[in-house]
């Protein structure tokens, strides 16, 4: 092995850091690690003290209570030292906690930390587990830098020498998976698919049936991959998992909509973390949700609060959420989302610290609340000063500016921007995929629909009412894309279809259009009426409905394609 490996740290130059706002605490677990050597032990009350300690020196060890102050939770705390480079990959990091509950079990094993310690504390439990731990920090130490340094070929090497070491036996399963992960790393997809079936014939962890479905995935080899995927969801320990790794699968076939609806459940199951939140948004914005885009930054903002992801800028996105929400519907429900967003936006005018800040981008809040009002002279009037530059802008400021371009008809202007900012993004991460595919979306519809939602809904009822049937269809096929789970367009658009078709056949688009809003209604719980209707429009016209469920990845893949 030609990488030079340092040694690790003796145990009397362990420097350890609890984090704990409970003096009791502090008191029992320094008194316990001075017992078993560990001389080197600081207290922080609260995470503002824990920050500065990190500023003076690395910590060797971290023990992190979850609810440690009321400044910040033990969650993002944690990713805040992470984010300041406080806690690195060779950090031992334990969590502590008296709450037990399985989203808060979720969202600690989502962080990986090497143990959680449930409270109240004992102090012989301490210095037996610490010891354990200290253990596997040594034994482990050059497996695991090399880890640390992306070195996975020699990370596996180490790990095949330390599976001889029968000393190390309690370890094994640590050092297989880790094994593992080296084979996945190194996309030797074939090499680690037989690596976890054997694994399988004598060992039962969650990491091995996800590890294997990995593998298979990235093979294509998806019958199997179902049989697998179908018992994972059905355990406790590996129904998290599963999800977040479908939804990167499907992202990665590019199929957008069924990795929303494993995304969502991943969500749901570990709600805190701020990334999947974000990437829950973006995949809301690219299926045309905007309840479920309103709901991912709403989240986002609630469990940033405090953290290092908080800003003003989460709120405005919140606003800007809630009025692309009121722009898909009509009457009093629109009329008390304008409001919410009125006066969330009067709050954070009135923020201390911003006055003068986002001066800009409130004015086009401002502008497209007045839109939606109807007052688009006075829309104009704040959009006056507004340029199609991007430049200093976020992706999001960047955005709201092209939507209210689009709400005053001025479709050059959006082009411009959409054209700008897909210029921005490239690469292959999550964000790329996912936001250009959106952008380049985006593109086509702003060029192709000129009004929004709810207009395209008021001009589809007035032109059925008189009879024009064909411009209605268009006015509802282009809200539906727009809005592709309202119920009620779905409704209507099946209806029109049903009487278009006593009178002549039916195009391919418009079956197209009629099977999409089929499978919506399909798939939503609808009244005894609605149903009813549902059903007479779909006998009458004669479709078949596509029902593949978005957890059958053969069904779902082979319907794609």
């Amino acid at each position: 092995m030609s990488q030079r490996i340092p040694s690790p740290t003796p145990r009397e130059d362990l420097h350890v850091l609890v984090i704990d706002n409970q003096g009791l605490v502090h008191e029992v677990i320094t008194s316990a690690l001075h017992q078993i050597g560990i001389k080197h032990v600081r207290s922080a009350f609260n995470a503002f003290h824990a920050i500065r300690m990190c500023e003076e020196r690395q910590f060797d060890f971290v023990l992190l209570a979850f609810n440690v102050s009321h400044d910040k939770d033990g969650f993002h705390l944690f990713e805040e030292l992470k984010h300041l480079n406080h806690i690195s990959d060779t950090t031992t990091v334990i969590f502590l906690s008296a709450e037990t509950s399985p989203e808060l079990v979720n969202c600690i094993v989502e962080l990986q930390p090497d143990d959680f310690w449930v409270k109240p504390l004992q102090r012989n439990k301490i210095e037996t587990r610490f010891e354990h731990l200290l253990q596997i920090r040594y034994k482990l130490h050059k497996m695991l830098y090399c880890m640390q340094t992306s070195d996975y070929s020699t990370a596996m090497y180490y790990a095949e020498r330390q599976l001889k070491d029968m000393s190390l036996v309690e370890y094994h399963p640590r050092i297989k998976r880790l094994i593992g992960d080296c084979l996945l790393q190194l996309r030797d997809y074939e090499t680690a698919e037989n690596y976890f079936r054997e694994l399988q014939q004598c060992m039962d962890h969650a990491w091995v049936h996800i590890g294997l479905t990995k593998a298979l995935l990235r093979q294509d080899e998806l019958e199997e991959a179902q049989l697998l995927v179908d018992d994972l969801l059905k355990r406790h320990d590996t129904r998290f998992p599963t999800y977040d790794l479908l939804a990167q699968y499907f992202i990665e076939k590019e199929q957008f909509d069924v990795a929303y609806e494993q995304m969502k459940e991943a969500s749901r199951l570990a709600p805190r973390n701020i990334e999947r939140n974000k990437r829950l948004w973006d995949l809301a914005r690219l299926n045309h949700d905007k309840t479920g885009q309103l709901a991912a930054v709403q989240n986002m903002a609630k469990y940033a609060k405090n953290s290092i992801h908080d800003s003003p800028q989460l709120v405005l996105n919140v606003i800007r959420s809630t009025i692309d929400l009121a722009t898909s519907l009509g009457g009093a429900e629109g009329e008390k989302f304008i409001k919410r967003a009125e006066s969330e936006l009067e709050e954070l005018r009135v923020q201390k610290g911003i006055q003068g800040q986002l001066d800009s981008q409130i004015d086009v809040i401002k502008a497209r609340v007045l839109c939606l009002k109807d007052d688009k002279r006075a829309a104009e009037t704040l959009m006056k000063a507004q340029t199609v530059s991007t430049d200093g802008l976020s992706l999001e400021d960047s955005l709201d500016k092209m939507k209210a371009f689009h709400e005053l008809g001025m479709r050059e202007h959006c082009v411009k921007i959409l054209d700008k900012l897909r210029m921005q993004i490239e690469g292959d991460t999550f964000t790329s995929q996912v936001v250009n595919e959106y952008l380049n979306q985006e593109s086509i519809e702003r060029s192709e629909i000129q009004f929004t939602t709810k207009e395209l809904k008021y001009m589809a009822t007035v032109n059925y009412k008189e009879n024009r049937l064909l411009p209605a269809f268009n006015n509802l096929r282009q809200a539906f894309t727009l809005s592709p789970k309202d119920k009620q367009i779905a409704l209507s658009l099946l209806k029109v279809v049903a009487q278009i078709h006593l009178a002549d056949d039916l195009t391919d688009d418009q079956v197209e259009c009629a099977q999409r809003a089929a499978k919506v209604l399909m798939q939503s719980t609808l009244s005894p009426t609605q149903a009813s209707k549902r059903d007479q429009y779909i006998k009458r016209i004669g479709i078949e409905v596509d029902d593949s469920d978005v957890s059958d990845l053969v069904g779902v893949v082979a319907a794609k394609a």
